[in-house]
C-alpha cells in the first residue's frame, strides 16, 4: 500500500518534530506559544472531520494547529465539520470564494475529500489530506502517520500478549469501513496476523468493521460475537482505544476483563488507565504535534509557490489505488506502547500524568515511575 523513501524527517529541513499531545480524552497542553500571525499573512483553510468518535480533533489537532500555522508565519481558519458531509463542504465551498492560498482537509469519507480536492484544484489551491488520505481524490500532498505500521505494531502487540496459547481465538473490531485509515490499519495488522492464523496458533473467529467509529456500536457488534461463539474469546483486536473501551465494558459484563488481551491505539487517558489496570494489553501513541509541525511547514511551502521545498519535506510516497497514483507524503512514526512504556506517553507531555494516575492506579504509576 505504500513506498518509503526515507526513515523520517531531516531535522535540517525545518521541522522541529517533537514529542506531544495524541490522546482522546483531556485537554491538549497549552500549545499557543504566543506566536502573532502578521497581517497579509498567507491563509490556510482547515477542515476537521468530527468530534463524536474522538476528542483528539477538537482538544488536540485544533490548539496544536493553529499554534503550528502561526509558528509558521500562516493565518488560518479551523473549523469542524461536526460528522456532516454536507457541512464539510459547505465549508470547503466558503474557504475556496475566499481564496485561500492552501487548503488543509482531514475528510469525513474519502469521496467528500476527493469532491473537494476537486473543487479546490479547479480555483488552483493546493490541497494537503490530513490524516486521512482521501481515495481516488486529487490533494497535492498526504500528512499522517504510517498507518500500515500502526496496525502491524496492533498485530504484533496482539500476537505477544498470546504467545503460547496455541489455537487462541481472536475477534477483530475493526474502524469504519469508510476510512480509509482504518482499512491501512487493517491491513498491517493482518500482515502479523494472517501467518498466526495460517498456522493455527491463532483462529480467526470474527472480524467486523464498525461504521463511524461507533463505540456504541463497536460494543454491540463485539456482544454478538461474543454470545455467537459460545462466550469464548482469547483477545481482541480492537481498532482504536474508544472501541478498545467498548470491547472491555463488554468482557466486564461476562467476567473476562482482565484475562483477554484488547489492542488498542491512540494512547488516551482512557486507554492508559485501562492498560494500568490490566485490561488492555496495548496502545499505539501518535505524536499529534509532529503531524501539526508538519503539515504547517507543508502549508508555508505550498502558500510560498515553493514546490521544490515541499517535495523535499514529503519524501515517503503513499498509493492511492482508486486514483491509480502515487501521492507526496509525510509519514510520522507510530510506537507501540504497553504497561511498561506508559510513562514514555507521559514523559513526552502527551497525557498529563494527573489523567491517568487516578486513586485506583496510584500504585500501578508509583511502581513504573510516572508522576
Amino acid at each position: 500500500m505504500r513506498t518509503r523513501r526515507t526513515a523520517g524527517l531531516a531535522l535540517g529541513l525545518g521541522l522541529a518534530l517533537t514529542l506531544a499531545a495524541c490522546g482522546q480524552n483531556a485537554a491538549a497542553p497549552d500549545a499557543a506559544g504566543g506566536a502573532e500571525v502578521a497581517e497579509g499573512a498567507p491563509t490556510v483553510g482547515v477542515i476537521l472531520p468530527e468530534t463524536e468518535s474522538s476528542a483528539r480533533w477538537e482538544g488536540f489537532d485544533r490548539p496544536l494547529l493553529e499554534a503550528a500555522m502561526a509558528e509558521a508565519g500562516l493565518d488560518a481558519d479551523i473549523q469542524n465539520a461536526l460528522g456532516d458531509e454536507q457541512a464539510f463542504s459547505t465549508i470547503a465551498d466558503g474557504f475556496i470564494a475566499q481564496g485561500v492560498d492552501v487548503l488543509v482537509i482531514a475528510a469525513i469519507t474519502s469521496e467528500s475529500g476527493a469532491e473537494v480536492a476537486a473543487k479546490a484544484k479547479a480555483q488552483g489551491i493546493p490541497t494537503i489530506d490530513y490524516d486521512r488520505l482521501s481515495l481516488g481524490g486529487s490533494s497535492d500532498y498526504y500528512v499522517s502517520f504510517d498507518n500500515v505500521e500502526v496496525g502491524s505494531l496492533q498485530g504484533q502487540g496482539l500476537a505477544e500478549a498470546l504467545s503460547g496459547q496455541q489455537g487462541a481465538q481472536v475477534i477483530e473490531i475493526r474502524g469504519a469501513p469508510t476510512d480509509n485509515n482504518a482499512t491501512l490499519f487493517w491491513n498491517g495488522a493482518r500482515e502479523v496476523l494472517d501467518p498466526l492464523y495460517a498456522s493455527g496458533a491463532l483462529v480467526e473467529t470474527a472480524s467486523q468493521p464498525i461504521e463511524d467509529w461507533d463505540n456504541q456500536i463497536g460494543g454491540q457488534t463485539f456482544e454478538q460475537l461474543l454470545t455467537g461463539n459460545g462466550g469464548q474469546v482469547g483477545g481482541v483486536l480492537a481498532a482504536n482505544d474508544g472501541l478498545a473501551g467498548a470491547v472491555i465494558t463488554v468482557l466486564q459484563k461476562y467476567g473476562l476483563n482482565g484475562t483477554v488481551p484488547v489492542t488498542g491505539q491512540d494512547a488516551t487517558p482512557d486507554g492508559l488507565q485501562a492498560i494500568l489496570r490490566g485490561d488492555q494489553y496495548m496502545t499505539v501513541y501518535k505524536p499529534i504535534q509532529d503531524e501539526a509541525e508538519a503539515t504547517a511547514q507543508l502549508a508555508a511551502a505550498l502558500a510560498a509557490g515553493d514546490t521544490a521545498a515541499a517535495d523535499a519535506l514529503a519524501t515517503d510516497t503513499v498509493n492511492d489505488p482508486e486514483g491509480n497514483r502515487d501521492v507526496k507524503s509525510v509519514l510520522l512514526t507510530p510506537q507501540l506502547i504497553t504497561r511498561d512504556s506508559v510513562k514514555d506517553v507521559i514523559d513526552d507531555g502527551a497525557v498529563p500524568a494527573a489523567d491517568v494516575c487516578v486513586a485506583e492506579l496510584e500504585a500501578a504509576c508509583a511502581e513504573l515511575g510516572i508522576s
